[in-house]
């Protein structure tokens, strides 16, 4: 991937903040009052002298404590408002930028999410977009602050003399502009590098977590933690070299400001030598220049945590610029599952030379109960994963209801079918949210009966909350083989045109395996049901046997297969 320039992040990052343009100029707004009415404070102080020793007329030193006072108030008033707007500004992106992501996930799955590491995607989705509100209430304010407060500052010392007003821009331009843009440049690497290592290490952790009882049970716990510990200490290493360049730069940055008060006071003295300044303006012009460093210098602060700000973003358009492996269809045509037709397929996953499919035709027509034999990983999942659009075949077509599936709208496509896979995802929620995944607005009436389909509900009725139990992080407080019962409760919940059953039973018992296909014969008269099984007796449902070898499919007079 072609790594993007700082400037390129940064314009993509404020076209993102497009909706939120008219909070942005109310806080730039009140930021370059703030910092105006601070120096104020301070050059008011100097003008005071003035008016007190009668070098000054044009103000009285009683007016200009006043002034004094009030800047102060303002600049109260002012700062607050510019934080509120600014991190009201910051969270309302990353809830932008967030719901955008979730989008993006949505439409790359699952094609795209299956090699993608999980941990790696929590950290992007978390801590990297967290860090982006760096950018939103701390630097695009900042940087336009900078330049307008700085501009208006440039002008009143050319007024009080031309010297200073040349001087202060070029100071201002060494500290604001030519420090952190040399700072960026030098340590993008690294920034780079500790956001890629901190998703490794969350990704290791996660899967040391998820793996946990397997760890335990094989003793691989040391040598767990210690590459725990490695992936740590190469993170602490990453982090180093930001911290050392971070302290290399505010030293530079204070080296040049003390040089410019320096410079200016020589100058100062000069100009007053010849006449051609006043004690009091030759006082106001140095107290000025030392007092308004401040927004250059939070541009210069903020280079090494922009290092880190820009990587995460560098993650984040990487992953939301990744097309999609199908295009969802909005607006396509509707289909009630009375067909499905492999005519001529072929299909090879991306990045492989060997194909699954090769020219591989079939018709399952509406009511049809199929069954799917072959040997491990020959295939079987992919015919599912074709008919469900999850990949595009490379050639031929797979049509539903005489319609190519490219032009079925998806929504029309999830409505038809229910998958219900080998191994059951449960969420971390009641036993009731988890079977009404299949159908959100389903009554507590419709949940119990799917339920009782998949001989689910007497076990249901043992635990003391009953439905209302919360299953634990992926399922873990319920077994193996009730997990695909709630998985086949949503399933019957769905009440699909077409049931797609992935070794469905595979975690039963003979006893609950009998009833469940009990279950699925007496409800699924009228629906089309494909299964793929490893079971001679779980194939009993089917009426038709097709059989997957040579990267082809034909119909098979044995209903087993070892």
């Amino acid at each position: 991937m072609k790594r993007r320039s700082g400037f390129q992040i940064m314009k993509r990052l404020i076209v993102e903040l497009k909706p939120l343009a008219p909070i942005m100029l109310i806080t730039i707004t009140m930021g370059i009052l703030g910092f105006l009415a601070a120096i104020a404070i301070a050059s008011f102080g100097a003008i005071a002298i003035g008016a007190y020793i009668g070098d000054i007329t044009f103000i009285s030193f009683t007016g200009a404590m006043v002034v004094m006072a009030i800047c102060a108030l303002l600049r109260g008033f002012l700062r607050y408002g510019e934080q509120l707007s600014g991190h009201y500004i910051a969270f309302k992106i990353l809830y932008i930028l967030r719901d955008k992501i979730f989008a993006h996930l949505r439409k790359l799955a699952p094609a795209k999410l299956e090699g993608k590491e999980k941990g790696n995607l929590i950290s992007l989705i978390t801590s990297d977009i967290e860090l982006l509100e760096v950018f939103y209430a701390h630097t695009i304010a900042p940087i336009a602050i900078a330049i307008g407060t700085n501009t208006i500052i440039a002008v009143i010392l050319f007024l009080i003399n031309p010297w200073f007003g040349v001087l202060s821009v070029i100071f201002y331009l060494i500290v604001g502009f030519v420090i952190p843009y040399a700072s960026s440049a030098l340590a993008k690497e690294a920034g780079v590098e500790y956001r890629n290592m901190f998703g490794i290490s969350n990704n290791y952790i996660l899967d040391s977590l998820r793996g946990l009882k397997e760890v335990l049970l094989f003793k691989n716990g040391d040598k767990r933690l210690e590459k725990i510990n490695e992936n740590s200490y190469k993170l602490n290493k990453s982090l180093d070299k930001i911290k050392e360049h971070e302290g290399i730069i505010r030293a530079i940055t204070d080296l040049v400001i003390m040089i410019a008060i320096l410079t200016f006071v020589v100058v100062g003295f000069v100009q007053y030598s010849k006449g051609d300044l006043s004690l009091t303006m030759t006082l106001v012009g140095i107290v000025v220049i030392a007092s308004s460093f401040g927004p250059v210098v939070a541009l210069s602060n903020l280079s090494n945590t922009l290092l880190q700000t820009f990587a995460c973003a560098e993650r984040l358009f990487a992953l939301l610029d990744e097309k999609p492996q199908v295009e969802e269809v909005v607006n396509g045509e509707e289909i009630s599952g009375e067909v499905i037709a492999y005519d001529n397929v072929t299909f090879a996953y991306p990045g492989r030379s060997e194909k699954v499919f090769d020219e591989t035709s079939i018709d399952i027509r509406k009511g049809d109960k199929i069954a799917l034999i072959g040997e491990s990983g020959i295939g079987k999942s992919t015919f599912i994963k074709l008919i469900m659009r999850f990949w595009d075949v490379n050639k031929g077509n797979v049509n539903l209801d005489n319609i190519n599936i490219k032009d079925v709208k998806t929504k029309s496509l999830r409505k038809v079918q229910t998958l219900v896979s080998q191994e059951t995802y449960l969420f971390n929620e009641s036993i009731e949210d988890n079977i009404k995944v299949g159908k959100l607005d389903a009554t507590r009436e419709e949940v119990i009966e799917a339920a009782k389909k998949a001989s689910i509900h007497e076990f249901i009725t043992t635990l003391p909350k009953g439905y209302e139990t919360k299953v634990g992080e992926l399922g873990g407080n319920v077994s193996s083989g009730e997990k695909q019962r709630i998985g086949l409760a949503r399933a019957f919940l769905r009440d699909g045109e077409v049931l797609i059953l992935d070794e469905p039973t595979s975690n039963l018992d003979t006893l609950n395996e009998g009833e469940i296909l009990k279950s699925i014969k007496e409800n699924c008269e009228d629906k089309t049901i494909i299964l793929i099984s490893h079971r001679k007796s779980t194939t009993a449902v089917c009426n038709k046997v097709y059989k997957l070898e040579n990267k082809r499919l034909r119909l098979s007079e044995d209903i087993w297969v070892e």
